[in-house]
C-alpha cells in the first residue's frame, strides 16, 4: 500500500511542477515588456549603487545621493545620444551617395552573373544547339480555299484587387500599439531605478524583519551575491566594449574611416553579443566604407582587423574582465540564449547571461539549491 501512494504523490508532484513550469513561461511570455523593464532597472540600480555609496561617503541623504546618480546616468545617455544624433544628420545627408554606391554594386553583381551565365552557356551547350534559331511553322494554304484568318483570343475582362483597407489599418494600430507600449514602459525606468537606489536599504531591512534565524542572513547573502554578480557581469563588460572600442578607433582612424567616433563604439558593443559578435561587428564599418572606397585591401584590413580584436578580446580579456566572477558553463550559457531568446527576442539574447549569473548566485547561497549551482557552473 505503501509504493502505490508514493508513485501517486510523485506523479502528482510532476505534473505539478510541470503546470508551474508552463505557467511560468507564459507568464515570462505574455508579459515581457514588463519583467524587462523591471530587470533593467534592477541591472542599471546595481551598477549605480556604488556611485550612491560614494556620495553617501561624502555624507550626502541617500535619496539625494540616489537623485544625482540617476541625474549622471541620464546626462550620461543625453549626451551619448546628441553625439549618435550629429553622426546620424551627417550620415542621413550622405544617403544619396550610399544609394548611388549600391546601385553601381548591383549593377556590377547582376553583369557578372550574366556574364557567368554565357560561359556557362558557352562552355556546356554544344554548339550546334547555341546557333539553332527556332523558324515558325509556314502557314499552309489549301488549293482552292483561303487559308483562315488567326482567331483572336476571346477578351480577358479585367479583374482589379482592391486591398481592404482594415487590413493595413489592424497593422498599423497592432504596431504603434506595441511601440507605445514600449516606450511606456521604458518611461518607467528612471523612476524605478531612482526608487530602488533610495529605498533599496528600507525594503531589504523590512524583508529582512519578516524572517527569523538562518534565512535572514541566507536572504542576505543572496541579494549580495546577485548584486555583485550582476554588477560584475555588466561592468566587465562595458570595460571590455570600452577597450575594443578605443582599438577600433585607432584602427578606422588609421584608414580614415567616415563616422568612425560612431562606428567605433557600434563595433566594439556588437563584437560582445554572444556567438553572433563577430558579424554583427564587421557590418558597421564595412557599410559605412562603401560608397568611400573601391579598393579590395580596405575591405580586407576591415575584416581582418575586427576579426583579431573579436578573437583576441573573447579568448584573453573576457575571462580576466568576465569570466572570472560569471562561472557559467557553455552548455548552460547556450541554453539560456535559446531560452531567453525565444521568449523575448534579441533584448532576450542581451539579458540571458546576467539573468543566469543571478539565479546562479542565488543558487549558491541558498541551503539546499547548491546542487543546482554546481550544476550551473564551470
Amino acid at each position: 500500500m505503501y509504493a502505490p501512494s508514493s508513485s501517486t504523490e510523485k506523479s502528482y508532484r510532476f505534473a505539478t511542477g510541470a503546470l508551474a513550469a508552463g505557467a511560468c513561461v507564459a507568464l515570462l511570455y505574455y508579459g515581457r515588456v514588463f519583467f524587462i523593464t523591471v530587470i533593467v532597472a534592477f541591472i542599471i540600480a546595481f551598477l549605480l549603487e556604488p556611485v550612491v555609496r560614494l556620495f553617501m561617503r561624502m555624507r550626502v541623504p541617500r535619496g539625494l545621493a540616489s537623485f544625482l546618480a540617476c541625474a549622471l546616468w541620464l546626462t550620461s545617455l543625453y549626451l551619448a545620444g546628441l553625439g549618435v544624433y550629429i553622426e546620424a544628420q551627417a550620415f542621413v545627408d550622405d544617403l544619396p551617395v550610399y544609394g548611388e554606391r549600391l546601385n553601381q554594386i548591383v549593377e556590377g553583381a547582376a553583369i557578372r552573373v550574366e556574364g557567368f551565365q554565357e560561359n556557362v552557356y558557352k562552355n556546356i551547350v554544344p554548339r550546334r544547339f547555341q546557333d539553332r534559331v527556332p523558324v515558325a511553322a509556314p502557314t499552309v494554304a489549301v488549293r482552292g480555299k483561303r487559308a483562315p484568318d488567326a482567331i483572336a483570343p476571346p477578351a480577358v475582362q479585367e479583374v482589379r484587387i482592391q486591398q481592404e483597407p482594415t487590413a493595413f489599418l489592424r497593422y498599423a494600430y497592432d504596431y504603434l500599439q506595441s511601440v507605445y507600449s514600449v516606450i511606456l514602459m521604458a518611461s518607467f525606468v528612471p523612476f524605478l531605478v531612482y526608487f530602488i537606489l533610495s529605498w533599496g536599504d528600507h525594503l531589504k531591512s523590512r524583508l529582512i524583519v519578516t524572517l527569523e534565524g538562518e534565512p535572514r542572513y541566507t536572504v542576505m547573502k543572496a541579494l549580495d551575491g546577485v548584486g555583485d554578480m550582476v554588477r560584475a557581469y555588466v561592468v566587465g563588460n562595458f570595460l571590455l566594449g570600452l577597450l575594443l572600442t578605443v582599438m577600433s578607433a585607432i584602427l578606422f582612424g588609421a584608414v580614415k574611416l567616415p563616422y568612425w567616433p560612431i562606428i567605433a563604439p557600434m563595433s566594439g558593443f556588437l563584437s560582445l553579443v554572444p556567438y553572433i559578435g563577430l558579424p554583427l561587428a564587421l557590418a558597421p564599418p564595412l557599410v559605412a566604407a562603401l560608397p568611400y572606397s573601391t579598393d579590395p585591401t580596405v575591405y580586407l584590413f576591415l575584416s581582418v582587423s575586427v576579426a583579431v580584436l573579436h578573437l583576441f578580446a573573447l579568448n584573453l580579456l573576457y575571462p580576466k574582465f568576465v569570466g572570472s566572477r560569471v562561472h557559467l558553463n557553455p552548455l548552460v550559457v547556450t541554453l539560456a540564449l535559446m531560452l531567453w531568446g525565444m521568449l523575448w527576442g534579441g533584448i532576450g539574447l542581451l539579458l540571458a547571461i546576467p539573468i543566469t549569473a543571478g539565479i546562479k548566485a542565488v543558487c549558491d547561497h541558498v541551503e539546499g539549491l547548491e546542487p543546482y549551482g554546481k550544476l550551473l557552473g564551470d
